[in-house]
């Protein structure tokens, strides 16, 4: 296997942290469109995610943000190979060897589960309702073989005790508990295995606002207490400010944006980060909204030229609708400051001397 291409780190973590878990590069999916008809035929793709490249160092929180249709759901369940990538590598580093999960079978995906765990959407939906909360949180042990009696019904309790259930709820079926407490029920499914790295497909955005507070403090206070690393899907941007070390903005498929929180929201150097920052509600009723952008999202069946997102962007010039920009480091190669890396023309040179553009 060669060596997957280097990516400018995040900030320095705790000595001994030098590799990253997880490494992806070049992903990309696809999904055939058929054309209608009594017989059906292959038609153009749809590319949902599309060279997408990025690191996640153990114990960090990375935030995968974009508008609806950006290939973020996508991509992360790439990751944890819930869907086969089109193209790409997918490194995880596990038992002291690196494995390519892009490339193995189902079989030899296998054993490699219990270590990349999925927190879903839908509390709803994702819990069956014909299994009582004990064989649901259970059930990943039973399939792995890795516990049965009275072990497994004293890891259950005692993982229901993290989540802030009581041991007497795991005769309870699903639809006794609120959305909120199902969402436990689906983090505890996913940490009994004690899993190195978890992936969280939008795991608050279907609940109460006071609910996702307590969601997210307490998958915070379980990702130090099992040393997780995290991989967390969202659209909110405030619920990626509140838990996330790095986020990676996406766009049309593509990383147009990633840097450590703080930076990114304190400096977001791509138009559309920029115009995603100007669209979160503020709590003042005199301040209207406005995040300056026209059109819809770019149709990932028929991707404009150049830079996906120049037909929308407000800061478009000549080199946007011919030229794809390339992700790249902005701090100079000797600065001490963490990576901040940007796709766009207006930061790599191209658009030197323009109105709003250039760098620096």
């Amino acid at each position: 296997m060669k060596p997957a291409d280097p990516l400018p780190g995040p900030a320095a973590f705790p000595a001994g942290v030098t590799e990253p878990l997880l490494r992806v590069r070049h992903l990309r999916k696809e999904f055939p469109v058929r054309s209608g008809g009594l017989f059906r035929q292959m038609g153009s793709t749809v590319q949902a995610v599309n060279d997408l490249s990025f690191d996640l160092y153990p114990g960090e929180t990375v935030g995968l943000v974009g508008e609806s249709g950006s290939g973020k759901t996508t991509a992360a369940r790439c990751i944890v190979r819930a869907l086969a990538p089109s193209a790409g590598e997918i490194l995880f580093r596990t038992n002291g060897r690196t494995v390519d999960l892009a490339g193995l079978s189902e079989r030899a995906l296998q054993p490699l589960r219990p270590a990349l765990q999925l927190i879903f959407q839908d509390p709803f939906s994702s819990l069956n309702p014909r299994m009582t909360v004990g064989q649901i949180i259970g059930e990943p042990l039973v399939i792995h073989r890795l516990a049965r009696g009275s072990e497994l019904d004293d890891r259950v309790d005692d993982m229901l005790l993290r989540i802030g259930l009581k041991p007497e709820h795991r005769t309870r079926y699903p639809h006794a508990f609120s959305g909120g407490q199902r969402q436990r029920i689906g983090i505890a499914r996913a940490l009994i295995m004690h899993p190195s790295l978890i992936v969280a497909d939008e795991a608050v955005s279907a609940l109460d606002v006071s609910v996702q507070a307590q969601v997210l403090n307490l998958l915070k206070d379980l990702q130090q207490e099992f040393n997780l690393t995290c991989l967390l899907v969202a659209h909110n941007l405030d619920v990626v400010r509140h838990v996330c070390d790095r986020v990676a903005v996406m766009y049309a498929g593509r990383i147009v944006e990633l840097a450590e929180t703080a930076a990114l929201f304190e400096d977001p150097r791509h138009p559309y980060t920029r115009a995603l920052h100007s669209a979160v509600p503020r709590p003042d009723p005199d301040q209207r909204m406005n995040c300056g952008l026209a059109g819809e999202t770019a149709d990932p069946g028929n991707l404009p030229s150049g830079c996906a997102f120049h037909p929308r962007c407000p800061e478009c010039f000549a080199p946007c609708a011919q030229l794809r920009p390339e992700l790249k480091d902005e701090e100079a190669a000797d600065c001490e400051r963490p990576a901040h890396l940007v796709a766009c023309h207006l930061r790599d040179g191209r658009g030197a001397g323009l109105p709003g553009g250039g760098i620096g």
